[in-house]
């Protein structure tokens, strides 16, 4: 193949590709939109009981995060 060949070869791709961009774009959102879906539907609702609980996992979590002393942060 010559190197003009492979050029007009390039720039048919290119412009075919150009044109059908609208559409692959939008199969591209509808794959997102139903990945969102699917996301959504392993979702569920927490309870009350189960929010207490979580409240106090997330408090129990903080506390044993390490804290800077005031007196050492203004050192740096």
């Amino acid at each position: 193949m010559s190197l003009f060949a492979i050029v007009v070869l390039v720039a048919a791709a290119a412009l075919v590709a150009a044109a059908e961009w609208p559409r692959l774009a939008r199969l591209a959102g509808a794959r997102r939109r139903a990945q969102r879906l699917e996301r959504k539907a392993r979702l569920r609702v927490v309870r009350s009981d189960e929010q207490d609980e979580f409240a106090r996992s997330v408090e129990r979590d903080l506390a044993a995060l390490p804290t800077i002393d005031e007196h050492d942060a203004r050192k740096r």
